[in-house]
């Protein structure tokens, strides 16, 4: 038996429960919410999907985390978006607050799962939930590298007119614009990109990408969840299937790249017990460079949530 909880059901969690379900490998996922009716409604809503999209997996949804007993994965997508007049310090305390609380709900009824982080700001709401959860640093990680990468590629096959399955990339740094994709670790069917692509065409793609999530805000008025709640799931089929895949996840390095206890996007592989391996490329001087200060931006952040004292 294989059950994952997917803890918030807006348009994040909501998909990447559907998603989940889509793929038929868990028994049951659990979507938990405050509004615990519309978790409820939309587990509902996904099962009455399973005879027409022929599937077996079970959803349930709620607000009690009594649900949650025995998870083997928990994504958590909870938290607010940042609004007109709140603080980057607003939104990092009360995010930190409802991460740490759901973190806490959730080990009260499962024992040493695995926690997917996706809410804002990413890479030190993934810390908020290793301090608070007590857990292994190989059993606590959050979901950017995947998301920025799909977003790259995208991007990529739309230019090159050929099709993203054939594109593969990597990119590093924290989620935002200091993240660092990495040209020469981007191939299409095994060609390097920068032969198929003029330098700044390139660098065009490479500055969307780092604003990717800015566009999709303007053009909507809201966050992305589509491409979010998919990425988020496809970390967690890894685990589950111990496909051992390697993605570029939000994890703690522990000396890798010459950075210590910082939670930041690197490749790792992916495997039943979580991260497996931290790969270590083999950075140039510019990109070594452009990872620390990544790196130093999102230090910044994790210790204005440390003085909060919110863990």
């Amino acid at each position: 038996m294989s059950k994952i909880t997917v803890v918030g059901a807006g348009n994040v969690g909501a998909t990447c429960a559907n998603v989940l379900a889509h793929a038929d490998v868990f028994n049951e996922v659990v979507l938990i919410d405050i509004q615990g009716n519309m978790a409820k409604g939309k587990a509902l809503d996904t099962w009455q999907q399973a005879p027409i999209d022929s599937y077996s997996t079970r959803l349930v949804g709620g607000d009690d985390y009594a649900l949650t007993a025995g998870s083997d994965i928990v994504v958590i997508t909870a938290g607010i978006p940042r609004k007109p007049g709140m603080s980057r310090d607003d939104l990092i305390a009360t995010n930190a607050k409802i991460v740490v609380s759901v973190t806490k709900s959730i080990l009260e009824h499962s024992r040493n799962p695995i926690f997917i982080v996706v809410s804002n700001p990413l890479d030190v709401m993934t810390y908020a939930c290793w301090k608070a959860s007590g857990l292994s640093d190989k059993r606590v990680m959050g979901m950017a590298g995947i998301l920025d990468t799909a977003r790259y590629r995208a991007f990529l096959a739309e230019e090159l007119n050929v099709s993203p399955k054939d594109i593969q990339a990597i990119l590093m740094g924290g989620h935002g614009d200091t993240m660092v994709p990495l040209p020469r670790y981007t191939t299409v069917s095994g060609i390097p990109v920068t032969e198929l692509i003029k330098k700044e065409k390139l660098d065009a793609i490479i500055e969307r990408t780092k604003f990717g999530g800015g566009e999709l805000v303007n053009l909507m008025g809201t966050s992305a969840w589509y491409a979010p709640g998919a990425a988020a799931a496809q970390m967690a089929l890894s685990i589950i299937k111990d496909e051992k895949r390697i993605f570029p996840c939000c994890v703690r390095l522990n000396g890798q790249y010459k950075l210590n206890d910082i939670f930041l996007g690197a490749p790792v592989k992916l495997g039943k017990k979580g991260i497996l391996q931290v790969v270590k490329l083999k950075l140039r001087k510019g990109e070594m460079e452009l990872l620390h200060k990544s790196a130093e931006a999102v230090k910044e952040v994790a210790e204005a949530l440390d003085a909060m004292k919110v863990v």
